[in-house]
């Protein structure tokens, strides 16, 4: 299993009332051709897949939308800062907000593959380690949605831009090197999972690059290819 692409479902209520959703929806289609669009459904979601890069290209034309809206907004004294918010929050762009009254503090928003998400916690700690900033990730399924936020300083502000940053174009890399191989433990004894789980664990110092991630009912491999064949055939063994 190779890191492809990824699912992600829009919430387009945000532009009820400003767009036509279902046109608006088909110049998404014609924005991003790359992608695959399922349904809109009623409540306005929509869900799209295809790479982080043409999904983070989707992002943009819709921040531009939503910017437009804003400037449009204004000039008719009008304004509606929380399309465009909702928006940021969704899907990765910068927020500020206040908090009890403290100083102002800056959030980085990223949706990573959660496999990704784990690979790099493990073997990249350093980028989520910076002065002054907080980072946290919460898993839903494939995705894990990384939060990044700092001090309302400018220096404060810059370290967490430049954390996102780091973050976005390792992922984008380890997309193109990495797989995934899952081993299933199905219907066998608790004896065998046992010896499968000492394999693993002698296995694991010859191939340091590997990331083993065990569950109830199955083993799960992310790594580049020739090392996640050759761990996964000598398991297999």
């Amino acid at each position: 299993q190779a890191f492809l692409c990824v699912t992600s479902t829009l919430n387009m209520a945000v532009f009820r009332g400003h767009f036509v959703l279902e046109h608006l929806v088909e110049e998404m289609k014609k924005q991003s051709p790359a992608l695959s669009f399922g349904s809109l459904q009623r409540d306005g979601q929509i869900a799209v897949q295809g790479s982080f890069p043409a999904l983070r290209e989707l992002r943009e034309f819709l921040l531009l939308k939503a910017k437009s809206l804003s400037e449009e907004d204004k000039r008719e004294g009008k304004p509606h800062q929380r399309l465009r918010r909702k928006l940021q929050e969704h899907r990765g762009a910068t927020e500020k907000r206040n908090s009890t009254g403290d100083a102002p503090r800056e959030k980085e928003v990223l949706v990573l593959d959660t496999d990704i998400y784990h690979y790099m916690r493990c073997f990249l700690p350093k980028i989520f380690q910076v002065n002054d900033v907080v980072i946290s990730g919460v898993t839903n399924g494939d995705i894990t949605t990384v939060c990044i936020q700092s001090a309302g300083s400018k220096a404060g502000a810059a370290q967490g831009l430049r954390a996102r940053k780091m973050m976005e174009n390792y992922s984008v890399e380890l997309q193109k090197i990495l797989c995934k191989e899952r081993i299933c433990f199905k219907e066998r004894s608790r004896a065998e999972k046992q010896r499968h789980k000492q394999l693993w664990e002698r296995l694991k110092p010859r191939y340091p690059q590997v990331l083993i991630i065990p569950y109830d009912t199955h083993l799960d491999l992310v790594g580049t290819s020739a090392d996640v064949l050759k761990f996964t055939e000598e398991v297999r063994r």
